[in-house]
């Protein structure tokens, strides 16, 4: 089978496609035929090879890949060839609560992931994907559908009636503008670019922010809100937006931190967040749990991801410089097919 692999460090430069022997599903695994994958953020930070010292080559990289079950190993009765899944994120956060251990089995970066043309794993860590979506739109779901998902529905205990503020245009924000409006929430967007911002308002967004021209956006948000603010906030720029997202967020509002898309800033004065009562919650994808959860609610919509951009598999590290431009708008899919 064809992989693709840092095989003696980091760079895009050092993203090799090798041919590596068939694998095998031993007792309790499956044996997945890979037809699509997708990019995150998270996959250009181990590109660099600063995700953290437990991520080491070789590596197959990638944590989100969708496909069919071609063999199961003895034992296993949840799957079974011909079905078509996606993996989750962290092979062993089933349900409950984040472990260290849990966190330990993360796909491309703790472990090998989903970057090939076949791979096996734990019948456990898969999950049926509904039926309406092709394997390019099931592809998106494992990172950044969860984790907006978690963040708005598991944590955040969305309602109609809601308002929730979504930093940027890419896959977890897009989701979350999505799952929001599903809920029959108001959100507002921000965007450096008056396509996006136009994109997400015919999506169901009420409202953009050109946070460029509006640096202050918090307070933009507070006007957009008769001053009383969001009732969420999907923080995925870290140090350099939490500020504007601490003004932003109402009294009793909660901001799921999520991602450091942004610049460090300097320290962050944390009385904003203790005047307002609000929480800050941190939010590392999810659990099978809520990957099933939120895929009984897509089915059951029909919500289809929005997919920006699909590239080849002989094209992945395009996929990668591509996503590195930020020119995205949602997703970006390799697609094997």
């Amino acid at each position: 089978m064809r992989a693709f692999v840092f095989e003696d460090g980091f760079s895009l430069d050092r993203l090799k496609l090798v041919e590596r022997p068939d694998p095998k599903p031993g007792p309790g695994q499956a044996l997945v035929r890979v037809r699509a994958n997708s990019l995150n953020y998270r996959d250009l930070v181990v590109a660099s090879g600063t995700y953290g010292r437990q991520v080491k080559t070789p590596l197959i990289p990638l944590s989100d890949g969708a496909g069919e079950v071609v063999e199961v190993g003895a034992g296993v009765t949840r799957v079974k060839p011909g079905e078509r899944v996606a993996a989750i994120f962290m092979q062993r956060w089933l349900a409950g609560a984040l472990t260290e251990d849990a966190g330990k089995s993360a796909l491309g970066g703790a472990v090998d992931g989903m970057l090939a043309e076949y791979v096996v794993l734990d019948a456990e860590g898969l999950v049926p994907i509904p039926e309406h979506l092709s394997y390019a739109e099931a592809a998106c779901l494992p990172c950044a559908a969860v984790t907006a998902w978690h963040a708005l529905v598991t944590e955040g205990g969305i309602r109609a009636g809601d308002s929730v503020l979504v930093l940027g245009t890419g896959g977890v924000s897009i989701f979350a503008l999505q799952f929001a409006r599903l809920h029959g929430a108001r959100v507002i967007a921000t965007s450096s670019s008056q396509e996006k911002l136009a994109r997400a308002i015919a999506m169901g967004a009420s409202d953009g922010i050109d946070y460029r021209a509006t640096p202050e956006w918090g307070r933009r948000v507070l006007e957009l809100t008769g001053g009383a603010g969001v009732d969420h906030v999907v923080e995925v720029g870290g140090a350099g937006t939490l500020p504007q997202s601490f003004r932003a967020v109402r009294y009793g509002g909660r901001i799921g931190l999520i991602g450091v898309l942004a610049e460090p800033g300097a320290a962050v004065d944390p009385r904003p967040l203790l005047m307002k009562g609000a929480r800050l919650q941190g939010i590392y994808v999810g659990s099978r749990e809520m990957f099933a959860s939120m895929n009984r609610a897509i089915a059951l919509s029909g919500l289809r991801p929005v997919i920006d951009r699909v590239f080849p598999f002989a094209e992945a590290p395009e996929a990668y410089r591509y996503m590195k431009s930020a020119a995205h708008f949602g997703k970006i899919v390799i697609s094997q097919e």
